[in-house]
């Protein structure tokens, strides 16, 4: 008996809608996309978009990655996001720039930067004789 090779096409959801998570550190952009449940599509980041080292964390890295994810979420359709931006690194005003570059409409734009309500506990204080 010959057996045929079988490959099993993946099948491709239609998502018209759905979130874009960019966290931007001082080191690294992540940009997530997911779907209205929060189910994750696709993601990118400057290090699989092919920066490395210092190239990491300029802005013009953080735009070649939210490209890059902008262009895998196109692939299933997707033309309308919220974006969730998350982070004080050079990929916060770069993600919309982009958006806006690409034709994606946004309806809704938030920042999730954790802020400390109390921070830290204060160093000892020095003690001078």
């Amino acid at each position: 008996m010959i057996e045929k090779a079988t490959t099993s096409k993946k099948a491709t959801r239609s998502i018209p809608r759905g979130r874009m998570y960019v966290t931007a550190s001082f080191n690294n952009t992540v940009v997530s996309i997911t779907d209205d449940a929060g189910n994750v599509v696709c993601w990118t980041s400057t290090g699989e978009s092919g920066f490395s080292g210092s190239r990491k964390s300029t802005p013009y890295a953080a735009t070649i990655t939210v490209e890059n994810a902008v262009n895998k979420a196109r692939a299933f359709g997707m033309n309308e996001m919220d974006v969730f931006i998350k982070g004080p690194g050079p990929g916060r005003d770069v993600a919309l720039r982009v958006l806006k570059a690409q034709r994606i409409k946004v309806g809704m734009i938030a920042d999730m930067t954790p802020i400390p309500h109390n921070g830290t506990r204060p160093r000892k204080a020095k003690h001078n004789k």
